[in-house]
């Protein structure tokens, strides 16, 4: 339940790309979606639902912490961070790393509407693991969809 009016704005921008983002991993063939190749360090499209899912929860932990007054700001070492969530998920089947993705998003979701009200540090999680990270992502998704259809179409 939500105890205040969120930035609707923001949370509009989070739907629609979320969905954009998800639509396009769902275009993708089911037996190409964890071959590397998203990105040059060998990422696939699985890897990336898990990336965005990891930083979707931390975003989750971080909300909690400023809801109950713990959180300070403090540098993050978002390369080490990210090496560190591709380390724990790379194996984990899709179908798993789509549900942590849904779920991580949920709760962070959730722990934004109980927040006691608006917060700068807030937003800036909401939207750096949420829509401006989704934005990033999706230029060469789009880019990834396409060569697999491409791929398709030849084979």
């Amino acid at each position: 339940m939500l105890r205040w009016a969120v930035n609707e704005a923001l949370l509009a921008d989070e739907v629609r790309l979320w969905a954009r983002l998800h639509a396009l991993v769902d275009s993708l063939p089911e037996d190409k979606i964890d071959r590397p190749g998203y990105f040059q360090e060998g990422w696939s499209a699985k890897d990336l639902v898990a990336h965005v899912g990891t930083w979707l929860a931390e975003a989750a932990v971080v909300l909690e912490r400023i809801r109950f007054g713990t959180y300070r700001r403090e540098e993050i070492d978002i390369d080490a961070m990210n090496a560190q969530f591709f380390e724990a998920m790379h194996d984990v089947r899709f179908v798993d790393i789509r549900v942590q993705a849904s779920a991580a998003r949920n709760q962070m979701l959730r722990a934004w509407g109980a927040l006691d009200g608006p917060s700068e540090d807030a937003d800036w999680w909401i939207r750096k693991a949420g829509p401006e990270h989704y934005a990033e992502h999706l230029p060469r998704l789009e880019e990834w969809v396409a060569e697999i259809g491409s791929d398709q179409r030849r084979a």
